[in-house]
């Protein structure tokens, strides 16, 4: 397996900070009260949490790792059910229409930063044996 370049890794870095900063930012400067702010807060690490499960989980099975069905399925549950949970919170809350998109898309981009940054440390990872059999093979 190749070793992932290094502008994607840190496009995938980019993207994960900058999805969990703007959010938390927004979450900061918004004038809504404490228990909203701790709700969007929670969705947020449970979004992340969730995407990097269900991408390692989705990978052992690709990969041939056994993977029960049940931690499977709540994987894709706990990833669908924090998109849901955002959206219908959003949907309820009194915000503007351009704030609640602020927040969708700066969810999103987090989430997709985590996905993509746990699968380039996975890929880094499991490139290393081989990496180091070519330097042996070569010195």
């Amino acid at each position: 397996m190749r070793k992932t370049s290094n502008a994607f890794v840190a496009a995938s870095w980019f993207a994960l900070l900058t999805g969990m900063v703007a959010y938390i930012v927004g979450l900061w400067n918004a004038s809504m009260l404490l228990n909203e702010k701790g709700y969007y807060f929670a969705i947020l690490l449970y979004g992340l949490f969730s995407a990097v499960s269900l991408q390692k989980s989705v990978r052992d099975q690709l990969e041939g790792v056994p993977v029960t069905g049940i931690y499977y399925g709540l994987c894709w549950f706990a990833t669908l059910s924090a998109v849901l949970l955002l959206a219908v919170g959003l949907w309820n809350a009194n915000l503007l229409l351009s704030e609640k998109g602020f927040y969708a898309m700066s969810f999103m981009l987090g989430l997709f930063g985590a996905i993509a940054v746990q699968k380039n440390t996975r890929d880094n990872r499991s490139s290393e044996p081989a990496a180091a059999a070519t330097q042996k093979a070569l010195a």
